[in-house]
């Protein structure tokens, strides 16, 4: 009956690794008080308690190897916002041990949400920071800082490298300069294309100049043949002796 009441109360992840440190577990005293608030949760009568208390320690405070590492600029925090973390947590840890107890069900929804907010308020926290501290401004507050993969405290302000989400200086050299040849050659196929069209445009205007003055000069030409005709039958009309041409006259003579 005992892990019939535990399968039903711990639809929990099982996926928090033994030996793996993050920010929030650096501190062994920090795992003890967590340990402690979460007894306080739960009447030791509950089914299965001991192991439910187990895993959501585990959960909790690997919480921050699951958040980090799905993003390698999610690594680095200030120790003084790592503190700020974990006084949140047991303060929330703290409130729900003074509420009256409602059953396992309820307590177990609870803890969902406080998961929940502290892996929100990871993402959040780790993001800003690493935004600011791998930036060229760099501007970073005072004190030193946490390596939550190592747990090593660093005292460099500014990060770069593998930090920052870098992990070969040369990969991302080469990166930029792939980078940098994609939008030379897009540069040059858009400056060409603009070129036909220019060209396109000035011959096109070009033909119609050529065609407008090749018209103007048959009109002129067509009009001087008409006219010249036309004085030809009115030369015609008024000297009917010169109606005949010389050799016609010849042999009327």
């Amino acid at each position: 009956m005992g892990e019939i009441w535990v399968l039903l109360l711990l639809p929990l992840s099982l996926a928090a690794l033994h030996g793996v440190k993050g920010c929030l577990d650096c501190d062994p005293k920090f795992i003890e008080d967590i340990r402690t608030l979460l007894a306080r949760l739960m009447p030791s009568e509950v089914p299965g308690r001991n192991q439910l208390l187990e895993r959501q320690l585990k959960e909790m405070v690997h919480l921050i190897f699951k958040v980090s590492h799905s993003d390698k600029m999610l690594r680095v925090l200030a120790v003084q916002k790592v503190v700020k973390l974990r006084i949140w947590l047991k303060d929330e840890l703290y409130r729900l041990g003074n509420e009256t107890w409602k059953g396992a069900f309820i307590i177990q929804g609870k803890l969902l949400m406080v998961h929940q907010n502290l892996e929100s308020k990871l993402k959040e926290t780790l993001k800003s920071f690493s935004e600011v501290a791998c930036s060229e401004d760099c501007i970073v507050t005072e004190g030193p800082v946490l390596d939550c993969w190592t747990c090593l405290r660093i005292n460099t302000r500014c990060f770069k490298g593998e930090y920052c989400g870098e992990d070969d200086p040369q990969k991302a050299e080469n990166r930029e300069i792939a980078l940098f040849l994609i939008l030379l050659a897009e540069a040059v196929i858009l400056a060409s294309a603009v070129l036909l069209i220019y060209f396109c445009v000035t011959h096109r205007r070009k033909m119609k100049t050529i065609r407008r003055t090749l018209k103007k000069y048959l009109e002129k030409k067509l009009e001087e043949l008409v006219g010249m005709a036309d004085k030809e039958e009115e030369q015609k009309t008024l000297d009917p002796e010169n109606k005949y041409t010389d050799s016609e006259r010849r042999s009327f003579s």
